[in-house]
């Protein structure tokens, strides 16, 4: 008998070669037999061999890990996005300001398919596949390396020995999200929307073998650390990395000069239709990286390139009904009953209308011909009535005046028309899905599905109910679907989440007008669930960005003694009820002011520096106003910076801020 060491060496090097040409290069040389005798006896020897297993054996590709959960992984570089263009106007522009600042006539661009899929990060050190992450916020992302082996055309093994890293889009295919909807539409489990998110799905999956069967596939289109092998152009980078064994998009070509972009573009919006994937738009970028320091970045993204987005699809479809659902806050919504038509890559058949004033500007009848499209490429809205189209059998628009789910009469409070009754159970289900929800109290394993049978089964009447399902764990593994370990991770999520900060509970609470970013704010200067008790009308009318409908709003839940009550019963239940994160310094020079960050800031990211100004109480938005107190400004600060100068408003360096900063740590 050979070593086994050697042999599961070569079985190893054989089967990535077969992958690579099977995968990549879209070129079998064996057949699906031969692969799998070898893959077989791969299997054997690691059986009998534990300590010969690798990590990334080919035989690991099939998933099979039951995971915890995803690491953090901070970049080594930030994973910055691009700027979006929206029409040749904007792309002309874009090209005009490269020239003007490299002082050029015409430059070299690389245009590339913009792949509608997940944002994805390789790195390699000495050769072996180190970490995969996505790009999180661009400064961390998680690790999702157990996932993303499962892509067999991604190379665990590269012949190179220097540090490399490699970033691209992880996405599923046009084929592989049918399949995997004919598969769910004969479970009677809801179809998938749209290969993007089916994709993100599948790579959060902490079942290996999940994301295994899913079909994914990636393309590989930024060379991170190109110019430390002595690559001078991003279209060299993207033929280098192809020799190692990534896929590529074959797509891609060399425009010189803008007039080639145009035509570019304007070609693959017809073809867009006909590719294996969905994609949202084209990707130019600069081709020689001499130019990407000279030319920059902003705080988020960099000069040298931007993403066409293409515009919304519009497709034509009939309106065969208005139906109406009922949210947590009593909130009427109507919405459109379609015929199914595939808009920007999955079938839809439900589009939401707003409010009465909404359906009544658009003049709706039901049975019109209409057009719809997707707004980003995502929430599907009407566009228009095809008002020549209509036939006299349309029906004219009423609104309805009682909820349709409890009957009682509605109220209309400015545009919206509401559910006043707080028993209405519709009103009751949604209440409970936005408590468990990620914005709120981030109940893992507690979606929609489980609430609604859990609410059903009268098991939960009430949010506290969540904190007592404990007591109906007999009833609840007699249900399909539930094993002791489900539930028992169910539990372990409810109990996790009565030590979330306080911010996450007034989230929950489904305050009216009072979402996640406004319980943060507030939570900071109310610490304490007893003093929301306390708070009086006229203090919430004093605060800044506080308005009258929020301040009611806010008065009226905390004087309201069935809330009052649930409140109590969820702190008996061991319900955290006060804020756990970083006090504001209220006495802070920034206290009570409305500042603006500009520029690259060398000390802090965007990010961080936003969140140490929130802590000394200060205000940060993104656009320069009268109202803007200060602008503070890092290296290469634009255009707001001079609206900043004209305006009169005070200009602070970062050196300036960072001495603040210390002195009042």
């Amino acid at each position: 008998m050979s070593d086994p060491k050697q042999r599961v060496a070569e079985l190893t090097a054989l089967l990535e070669k077969y992958n690579y040409e099977y995968y990549v290069k879209d070129n079998p040389t064996v057949t699906d037999a031969e692969y799998d005798n070898l893959m077989d006896e791969l299997i054997h020897l690691e059986t009998n061999y534990p300590e010969l297993k690798s990590k990334y054996s080919p035989t690991q590709r099939v998933g099979g890990k039951i995971l915890e959960g995803f690491s953090k992984v901070k970049h080594k570089r930030l994973m910055l996005s691009l700027a979006d263009v929206f029409n040749e106007e904007e792309v002309r522009d874009f090209d005009r300001k490269v020239r003007e600042a490299l002082n050029l006539d015409t430059i070299d661009y690389m245009a590339e398919m913009k792949i509608d899929g997940l944002a994805m990060s390789l790195d390699y050190v000495d050769g072996s596949l180190n970490y995969a992450a996505t790009r999180g916020d661009g400064n961390i992302g998680e690790n999702v390396t157990s996932n993303v082996i499962t892509v067999k055309s991604i190379p665990t093994h590269i012949a190179v020995n220097k540090p490399f890293e490699v970033r691209g889009e992880i996405f599923m295919p046009k084929k592989s999200l049918e399949k995997l909807n004919q598969e769910r539409a004969s479970k009677n489990e809801p179809l998938l929307a749209n290969a993007r998110n089916a994709a993100a799905g599948s790579i959060r999956q902490l079942d290996t073998s999940v994301a295994a069967s899913r079909g994914l596939e990636g393309f590989w289109y930024y060379f991170v650390n190109a110019e430390e092998y002595g690559i001078t152009r991003h279209s060299d980078a993207l033929n280098y990395i192809e020799t190692l064994g990534f896929k590529t998009n074959p797509e891609r070509r060399i425009c010189h000069g803008i007039e080639e972009v145009i035509n570019y573009i304007n070609e693959y919006t017809n073809k867009r239709s006909s590719l294996s994937y969905d994609i949202d738009g084209i990707v130019i970028k600069v081709d020689e990286f001499k130019y990407y320091d000279q030319l920059g970045y902003t705080a988020k993204t960099p000069k040298w390139a931007i993403a066409y987005k293409f515009p919304p699809e519009e497709v034509i479809t009939k309106l065969r009904d208005i139906v109406y659902t009922v949210g947590r806050t009593g909130k009427i919504t109507p919405n459109a009953v379609l015929d199914p038509v595939r808009v920007a890559g999955s079938l839809v058949s439900r589009a939401t209308l707003h409010n009465e004033d909404f359906v009544k500007e658009k003049g709706l009848m039901v049975g019109d011909t209409i057009v719809i499209r997707k707004a980003g490429d995502i929430i599907p809205e009407v566009v228009r009535v095809l008002k020549e189209r209509r036939d006299g059998n349309e029906k004219p628009y009423q609104m309805i005046t009682a909820c349709p789910i409890c009957g009682q009469p509605l109220k209309k409070i400015e545009a919206m028309h509401y559910c006043t009754n707080p028993n209405c159970e519709a009103r009751n289900i949604e209440y409970l899905i936005h408590f468990a929800s990620r914005e709120a109290m981030e109940i893992d394993g507690m979606g929609p599905a489980v609430l609604e049978e859990f609410f059903n089964l009268g098991l939960i009447h009430s949010v506290a109910d969540i904190y007592r399902l404990k007591d109906h764990e007999q009833t609840i593994l007699e249900l399909e679907g539930w094993s002791h370990k489900s539930f028992n991770n169910l539990m372990a999520a409810i109990e996790k989440s009565k030590h979330n900060s306080l911010e996450k509970l007034i989230t929950g609470l489904g305050i009216n007008e009072v979402g996640s970013k406004m319980a943060r704010t507030l939570v900071k200067r109310y610490p304490d669930i007893n003093q929301w008790k306390q708070l009086e009308l006229m203090e919430l009318l004093s605060l800044p960005d506080i308005g009258p409908v929020v301040a009611e709003s806010i008065y009226q839940f905390f004087h309201d003694e069935n809330r009052l009550r649930l409140l109590d019963d969820l702190a008996r239940l061991g319900v955290n009820m006060t804020y756990l994160g970083p006090k504001v310094d209220y006495s802070s020079p920034f206290a009570g002011k409305t500042i603006v960050l500009t520029g690259t800031l060398s000390r802090y990211g965007r990010k961080e520096a936003t969140v140490l100004l929130e802590n000394l109480g200060a205000k940060v938005t993104s656009a320069v106003s009268k109202s803007t107190d200060i602008v503070i400004v890092g290296v290469e600060a634009g255009s707001k910076l001079d609206k900043a100068k004209a305006l009169g408003i005070k200009v602070m360096d970062e050196e300036e801020f960072i001495s603040i900063l210390e002195n009042k740590k």
